[in-house]
This record gives structure tokens, C-alpha cells and sequence, in this order.
């Protein structure tokens, strides 16, 4: 049976030294500067007044019931459920009941908006702007250098992933250029940051992406949404729920286990 020949690649051993070294050194303190420039750039938090509130809250404890009915029994969760939609449907929860059934204001005259949106927009910068850069600056000096090889057999599939930068047909998937390698350090660096800066830091680049993606409950009230139509929503869902507990039949299952 033939073998299949292992691809040796001649290369300077300072490369791994004066590219590698480099690359992963800049990302881990650009990410501790994003951190603290994030911290600096943030807004203290506004204090909700009680009407917020419980605009708010009175929405997510319908969410909570919907998430959750399986654990209450039938005559708890009816209960529940014909209050939330009674009220949902009256216009209880809302903040400003003189406006149901009225437009959303826009969002470009609320300062409230407008500060959340600034917000925003300084988070995305400062995410974007240090990564323009670095990647410039590895493309304008460690272009098409490949700098090490993985020590595990990689698939083909991976070639165009860790090999960007190096236009080749034959090389062995495991060799990585530089500009590959600073792709990994944007998603492997999460370890180091957390033992750095802890867990609640901003230079977690894939939790600063999915606090941008969720949670779905705290986008709902956002700018130009209105409270009206998520609680009618909210009051359909709930209406249309066929209820079903874990507690339903547990003694004859409990029995049946036991017997066998």
C-alpha cells in the first residue's frame, strides 16, 4: 500500500518569532485597549421609572409563561394566561395608554433613542476600526508568508480558511499564512481575555456579537417599536397554547418505572 509523501516546507525559523510572536502580541493588547476604551466611552446606565418598568416586565412575564407553561399545572396557567391577555389586550402595562393605537414616535427626536443609538455605533468602531488596521498592517508586511504547521491532519475544505493570502493548489491544509492566523486570534483569544479582564469584558469580540443578536426580550422595546402591538402579540401566543404539563400521569410513570 502506498504511502501518502509528508509536504516539508523549507522555511526560516525567525518567521515563527518575527510574524507569529507579533501578530498574536498586537491582537491580545488591542483587545485589552478595546476593553478599556469601551469602558470609557460608556454611558452611565439611565434609572427606568416605574411605568417603564413595568412595561417592560409585564412583557417578559408573558414570555416567561409561554417559555415555561409545561411546568405549571392547567388551572394555574389558565389563570395566568386570561389575566396577562386581559390585561395585554387593555392596555394595562402600557407606559403611555393615551397613545394606544397611535404611530411609534420617531426615534430620530427621542434623545433617549438617540443616546442608545450613539452607543451603538461607538461599540461598532471601536470593533472595527483596531481590526482595519491590523489587518493593513499584516497585509502590508507579513503578506504571504506561511509561518507554521498544525500538528492534526485537516480536510481540504480548510485550505481556503488557513491558507489565505497563499496562492497554492498543492500545499498541505495543515501550513497557515500569517493573515490566517490573525483570523484564529480574533476567535481563540476569548480565553485569554476572560483570564485577563474577566469574564464581563469588551474585548470578547463574539460576545460583543451576540449581545448585538439578543437577547430577543431585550431588543423588543427598542427604538421606533411599539409596546401596542408587541403586547397584542404576545396576547395571540399566549391564547393559542395547548397546555400540557411534566407532572401529567407522573404516578403511573413513576410506578411503571419502579415495577421494571
Amino acid at each position: 500500500m502506498a504511502q501518502v509523501p509528508v509536504q516539508t516546507i523549507h522555511r526560516d525559523p525567525q518567521l515563527f518569532y518575527w510574524i507569529l510572536f507579533p501578530i498574536t502580541i498586537v491582537m491580545v493588547l488591542t483587545g485589552i485597549l478595546r476593553h478599556y476604551a469601551t469602558v470609557l466611552m460608556a454611558s452611565a446606565p439611565k434609572k427606568l421609572d416605574q411605568k417603564t418598568m413595568r412595561e417592560q416586565r409585564g412583557l417578559v412575564h408573558g414570555i416567561n409563561v409561554r417559555g415555561n407553561f409545561h411546568t405549571l399545572s392547567k388551572r394555574s396557567f389558565n389563570a395566568r394566561r386570561d389575566a396577562l391577555i386581559t390585561a395585554y389586550e387593555s392596555g394595562a402595562y402600557l407606559k403611555d395608554p393615551e397613545n394606544q393605537g397611535q404611530p411609534p414616535p420617531n426615534p430620530l427626536s427621542d434623545p433617549g433613542s438617540m443616546e442608545g443609538m450613539m452607543g451603538m455605533m461607538k461599540n461598532q468602531m471601536a470593533m472595527i476600526i483596531p481590526n482595519t488596521l491590523i489587518m493593513s498592517w499584516i497585509n502590508a508586511f507579513f503578506s504571504g508568508y506561511v509561518i507554521m504547521k498544525l500538528p492534526f491532519p485537516l480536510t481540504i475544505k480548510f485550505k481556503s480558511m488557513l491558507q489565505a493570502g497563499v496562492a497554492t493548489k498543492d500545499m498541505d491544509p495543515r501550513w497557515m499564512s500569517s493573515i490566517s492566523w490573525y483570523f484564529l486570534c480574533i476567535f481563540g483569544l476569548q480565553s485569554v481575555f476572560n483570564f485577563i479582564l474577566g469574564n464581563d469584558n469588551a474585548a470578547n469580540q463574539m460576545a460583543q456579537q451576540m449581545g448585538q443578536m439578543g437577547p430577543q426580550t431585550a431588543q423588543m422595546f427598542g427604538p421606533g417599536v411599539d409596546p401596542n402591538k408587541q403586547f397584542l402579540a404576545e396576547a395571540e401566543n399566549l391564547a393559542v397554547i395547548d397546555h400540557y404539563s411534566v407532572l401529567d400521569n407522573v404516578e403511573d410513570r413513576l410506578l411503571k418505572s419502579i415495577r421494571v
